[in-house]
């Protein structure tokens, strides 16, 4: 494995590491290229802190931790349960921004998929913030929408859509997250594709998409809020040098972010930019490359409390949406954004989804069976061992002891989906487009 990385990297474009080299000048640069001749480092992050890892823990994430190894996480129903999300370890360190920005109540991820931030935003948010999920490319969209689903929790709103359809949502959002498209070069020692698709013209072209997305965006964020601008690349152009234009043009303030001396974090590595942002170099912290900083928009009044983390669920008081024959639950305290939002984006998820209309047939939708309101008493439940889980999850049909109707189907003691139990057999009510197809 090791010799494989080694040749993936040996196939590097010069130009990108004459930059490193002269951006980290030839000592650290030789680290560096060490560093990436590594395998990946491997990194989960748990939806509880009750669901705590035997392994070592991410310093700067509350939930995260890193694996010794990779294990297969396709045959893992737990996985697909929502009981943890396989994240890179750098960019978990978001949660030390959000923590900066008070208690905010409507959040928007503008470049969502696949979802990797908003899970992470949507555990450490107050249970009453709404969280919007936005990603443009539909197939990658629906990749969010799943991941969203199984996380479990009813405060997300999924859209499609581009950025520039966020101007008419004028100081609607008191943070924006946008980890913008970027050249990628941070993924270099796990994605093949990254090395490939690598230019210096790649390069410019993803700065000016990125400030375009950025300044497209800023109407949208209000007065005293916050955006987190992020990337997973190393190169000035799209980390200092877009950050020190938001500033000079949009009127940006740079936040600081407290961190610990023993993460090894890296500043700026632009000559005559010292403004605080944090770069995360796979020779100094454990972990791919990324890069994050983190701005105040002029004008409002900036909240001094803290995100604390999870919150105790309170009572869910509901309004009911339907779109395109599903009946959703939105909170009831969210009706009057998510009326806005839907007016002006187009919906791919909202709330809690608790059933399909067929007929006269309401059909459980699987988000209920995902989802943390979901009444312990509501259906009978029967516990699947492994092989039968994976027979679930592959979508076909089970033979289980229990009441002819909807039965909610668990595997230790998470949920996995629902059946639809017809004596001779249960019909498999998984979603088939997320079937598993490894055995």
């Amino acid at each position: 494995m090791v010799i494989f990385l080694y040749l993936r990297c040996e196939m590097r474009a010069p130009q990108f590491d004459e930059q490193m080299r002269t951006l980290l000048g030839e000592a650290e640069w030789q680290q560096m290229q060490a560093a990436l001749d590594e395998p990946p480092v491997v990194s989960v992050r748990v939806k509880s802190r009750e669901s705590r890892v035997e392994s070592e823990e991410v310093p700067w994430c509350s939930h995260g931790y890193y694996l010794a190894e990779r294990p297969d996480f396709t045959l893992d129903p737990c996985f697909h349960a929502g009981a943890y999300y396989v994240q890179e370890a750098s960019s978990m360190f978001v949660e030390q921004a959000l923590k900066q920005c008070g208690e905010p109540k409507v959040v928007l991820d503008l470049c969502a998929a696949p979802g990797g931030k908003s899970t992470l935003l949507r555990s450490l948010l107050p249970d009453d913030a709404l969280l919007v999920c936005n990603e443009p490319i539909k197939a990658r969209a629906n990749v969010l929408r799943e991941n969203i689903i199984k996380w479990g929790h009813e405060g997300c709103f999924v859209s499609c859509n581009y950025p520039r359809d966020f101007r008419q949502l004028r100081d609607m959002f008191d943070v924006v997250l946008v980890d913008a498209p970027c050249s990628g070069e941070g993924m270099f020692r796990k994605e093949q594709a990254a090395i490939d698709m690598w230019s210096p013209a790649n390069v410019k072209e993803c700065a000016i998409r990125q400030r375009d997305i950025v300044e497209t965006v800023w109407p949208a964020l209000k007065g005293g809020g916050y955006l987190i601008y992020s990337t997973c690349t190393y190169n000035t152009h799209e980390n200092e040098e877009n950050v020190r234009h938001f500033c000079d043009t949009l009127g940006a303030e740079l936040v600081e972010i407290p961190v610990a001396e023993d993460w090894h974090i890296t500043g700026s590595l632009l000559s005559g930019f010292n403004g605080p942002v944090y770069r995360f170099m796979p020779h100094k912290t454990r972990g791919e490359g990324f890069f994050l900083a983190l701005m105040r928009k002029r004008g409002g009044e900036a909240r001094s409390s803290r995100v604390q983390g999870v919150q105790e669920v309170q009572e869910f008081k509901s309004s009911r949406v339907e779109i395109d024959n599903t009946v959703y639950a939105v909170q009831a305290a969210h009706t009057p954004v998510v009326r806005q939002l839907t007016k002006v984006l187009y919906p791919l998820y909202m709330g809690v989804a608790l059933y399909e209309k067929k007929g006269k047939k309401q059909i459980p939708h699987h988000a209920l069976a995902m989802s943390r309101l979901l009444a312990k008493d509501a259906y009978p439940t029967v516990a699947l061992g492994l092989d039968d889980a994976l027979r679930y999850l592959r979508h076909e049909a089970l033979r289980i002891d229990a009441p002819r109707g909807y039965v909610l189907v668990s595997y230790n003691g998470l949920p996995l989906g629902f059946v639809n139990n017809v004596g001779n057999h249960a019909n498999n009510l998984y979603p088939a487009e997320w079937r598993i197809r490894k055995r």
